[in-house]
């Protein structure tokens, strides 16, 4: 029996960068200035869709990159 797993609803840095094109440290940023944005403490998880919403991409795009 095999299972299938839902998407991700958490994304990181290496998933900024494969993203964007951009270094590690660049998505840190991206990802630590949207915590402060949304009032979220340090090292809290940033979801897709907040990060969707930040960056106005659009969830389907970017589900491609995290399969």
């Amino acid at each position: 029996m095999t299972t299938l797993l839902p998407y991700r609803i958490v994304i990181y840095p290496k998933d900024i960068m494969n993203i964007t094109g951009r270094k590690e440290r660049t998505a840190q940023k991206l990802l630590a200035k949207i915590r402060k944005e949304l009032n979220k403490p340090v090292g809290s998880f940033i979801s897709i869709e907040e990060f969707c919403r930040y960056t106005g991409l659009k969830e389907e795009r970017i589900q491609m990159f995290l399969k």
